[in-house]
């Protein structure tokens, strides 16, 4: 078993790898509630905006290379380039540029989104039977919805971009606690096993077929969730301003209710997880996230926010249990090749959206077969548990990685 620290220390790393988490999760969310600006600023259609935005996702298939630095350099020196990746593309969108430069940027920006490297340090520092619930609540600080309540505010006196260019300067304060991390015993562990993979090609060659196997159930789940989650999340305040009569400011306060509710759902989560078991949750996330898009077009928030509530128990399963299942001398890899590979739901969530808009984006549909269409696929995980996949709940590392 890897050196324990102390809880303090551990409660720490959570707290810091979770503001590292709302770092990401405010890049990542912001163009939400900011979508009606942008979209004025530069005088495209909903469609023409997310047909573009799904081409220029393709930038984001470059993650594996953040994911590939944690194994090769350390989780410590991962997290500060996951940390330099989110801050300076943040600083640079504040200049102004047309639509295809910004979208370069963006999309630059959300591939460092996508790395979601914050979770590793605790997967391999918290204890077994806490690992889900501290992961959920690096999860939880994570999903503070700031980008609800500055976002609009922020847009409407300083420009839509400095909804973006704020976040460099705190990147910056997070470069503090960033100097007191310690790197962890289980990759150090490690390291001289890492040295020897010169290149991403060697390191590619030691996961085995096992890994392969969910490398494959990870992407297919991920790449479901980021597809329904786009679909939701980039133009949720579209269909509600456009087709409810919500102004901006009206559906802000929607929004961070929403938002609330993925905190809720964060820790939900991790109770879930470590009660119930991985499997359980995902069944049950699902079921939920189904549920709220199949009803958002009956103009019933409420089931806006239970797909807000759900949608994040996937993401915290995902980060969770993908990042425990793999061996500590392949995690990083094994999670980086998912998360490039899922880079996929990013270019298809866009172009799917940007089709789906073509034909329900009217006054006749409102958008009802849009969110249906979305309902039906975020079922489609479900399909993985018929394989009976490991469960992890309650295991150290190195017992799972013996028992897989």
């Amino acid at each position: 078993m890897a050196e324990e620290k102390s809880s303090r220390y551990i409660i720490g790393l959570t707290i810091f790898m979770g503001l590292v988490g709302l770092l990401d999760q405010f890049l990542s969310q912001v163009e939400g509630p900011i979508m009606v600006y942008i979209l004025a600023d530069y005088g495209v259609s909903a469609s023409e905006f997310a047909f573009w935005q799904g081409i220029f996702a393709v930038i984001s298939f470059a993650v594996f290379l953040i994911s590939y630095a944690f194994d090769r350099l350390g989780r410590k020196k991962g997290i500060l380039i996951l940390i330099l990746a989110l801050g300076i593309p943040a600083l640079i969108i504040t200049i102004p540029m047309n639509l295809y430069l910004f979208l370069l940027v963006y999309s630059i920006l959300i591939m460092a989104t996508l790395s979601n490297g914050w979770e590793i340090p605790i997967v391999e520092e918290a204890p077994a039977e806490k690992r889900g619930l501290y992961g959920s609540i690096a999860f939880l600080i994570g999903l503070i919805p700031l980008f609800a309540i500055v976002a609009v505010p922020i847009a409407e006196s300083l420009g839509w971009r400095w909804a973006y260019g704020v976040m460099f300067f705190f990147a910056l304060i997070l470069l503090i606690p960033w100097y007191f991390m310690r790197e962890t015993p289980r990759w150090l562990a490690e390291r001289d096993k890492l040295e020897k993979k010169l290149g991403i090609g060697t390191a590619l060659k030691t996961l085995k077929r096992k890994d392969w196997i969910y490398v494959l159930f990870a992407i297919i789940v991920y790449i479901i969730w980021t597809i329904c989650y786009i679909m939701m999340r980039s133009w949720g305040g579209y269909y509600y301003v456009t087709y409810q009569g919500y102004t901006t400011s009206q559906y802000s306060t929607i929004l961070l209710i929403g938002a609330l509710m993925t905190m809720v759902g964060a820790i939900l989560g991790g109770i879930l997880m470590d009660k119930f078991g991985r499997n359980v949750t995902l069944l049950v996330a699902c079921i939920g996230s189904f549920i709220g898009l199949l009803f958002i077009p009956t103009g019933i928030v409420i089931f806006y926010w239970l797909g807000y509530l759900c949608m994040p128990i996937i993401l915290g399963y995902i980060m969770v249990y993908y990042n425990e299942i793999f061996p500590t001398s392949i995690r990083g890899t094994a999670v980086g090749v998912v998360n490039t590979i899922s880079r996929i739901g990013y270019v298809l969530g866009p172009l799917i959206s940007s089709l789906l808009l073509l034909f329900f984006d009217n006054p006749q549909n409102k958008m009802v077969g849009f969110f249906v269409v979305g309902a039906i696929l975020i079922l489609m995980p479900l399909f993985i548990l018929f394989t009976k996949p490991y469960e992890t709940k309650g295991q150290e590392l190195e017992a799972i990685q013996e028992d897989r």
